[in-house]
């Protein structure tokens, strides 16, 4: 990563074994909530590949947004099947409705 990278781009391995984990509960980080806020206006929930600054979205962010069914994916990307396409489930609207977003 680079330093001009953002906070949605900083999920740290704790908050990916958390992830893994499931555990019940869970509150995603400041730059998983800006990833994800970022789904709640485009058609279908659609999540950005990147980020504000161009910067590719963390694979640890996108997984741990999955892994705690925030996210899902959505297709395979035929030309970069190394990123994940993904979208906003109603899990993942609920944390705006829950704060108020």
């Amino acid at each position: 990563m680079s330093q001009g990278q953002t906070e949605i781009n900083e999920t740290t391995a704790a908050d990916a074994d958390a992830a893994k984990s499931g555990s019940a509960g869970a509150r995603p980080t400041a730059g998983q909530l800006k990833w994800l806020a970022r789904g709640l206006n485009q058609a279908g929930g659609k999540l950005p590949l990147f980020d504000e600054t161009g910067q590719k979205v963390s694979s640890r962010t996108v997984t741990a947004c999955i892994d705690r069914g925030w996210a899902e994916p959505w297709f395979n990307n035929p030309l970069k099947p190394d990123w994940q396409v993904c979208k906003l489930t109603d899990a993942g609207r609920s944390l705006f409705d829950e704060a108020g977003h």
